[in-house]
């Protein structure tokens, strides 16, 4: 079982083997945790992402992490060009993300509250998908995530989720 925990602060100053990138599908890096990513770890981390090309919705890619304190940035495609995004598209990118991590083998992984900042995703909804993504995800190599978000309100989401039970699935 994946150890789960939340930290309120900047994601790009996170210490882990794999950082989540809550992308478009184009994957080119604006503001937001994109742009915290980018201005931590340099240009180079975009300039990759971009040789990859467009994505499909939903689903993640890796580059390297530039300067920072990670091995990888793990893309998740939660938003399109519109940069708007809804709760299928949050729970497959977390999916992907922790997919994604557990095959580079990875064994932490820090994801931000996907979709919530310029993708205008309700953060309680938000939280409570991603954890109970995490939750029941079968890891193989991962072992902790760390959900890293910004700002009382999102930190106190959450907080909430991972203190509610596991959904029945109803």
């Amino acid at each position: 079982m994946l150890q789960l925990e939340v930290r309120d602060g900047d994601i790009a100053q996170v210490e882990a083997d794999a950082i989540a990138n809550a992308a478009n599908d184009r994957l080119w890096m604006g503001a937001g945790v994109a742009g915290a990513l980018k201005r931590a770890g340099g240009e180079e981390i975009e300039q990759e992402a971009m040789a990859i090309g467009g994505i499909p919705l939903g689903t993640a890619v890796s580059t390297t992490a530039g300067r920072l304190r990670a091995r990888w940035v793990i893309h998740g495609a939660v938003m399109g060009e519109d940069l708007r995004t809804d709760a299928d598209l949050v729970q497959r990118t977390t999916r992907a993300c922790l997919e994604l991590a557990d095959e580079l083998g990875a064994r932490s992984l820090a994801l931000p509250a996907f979709g919530t900042g310029v993708g205008g995703f309700p953060l309680p909804r938000c939280a409570s998908i991603m954890v109970e993504e995490a939750r029941i995800y079968p890891a193989r190599t991962l072992e902790r995530v760390i959900f890293a978000v910004y700002g009382s309100e999102a930190y106190e989401a959450f907080s909430s989720a991972l203190s509610s039970p596991l959904s029945d699935g109803s």
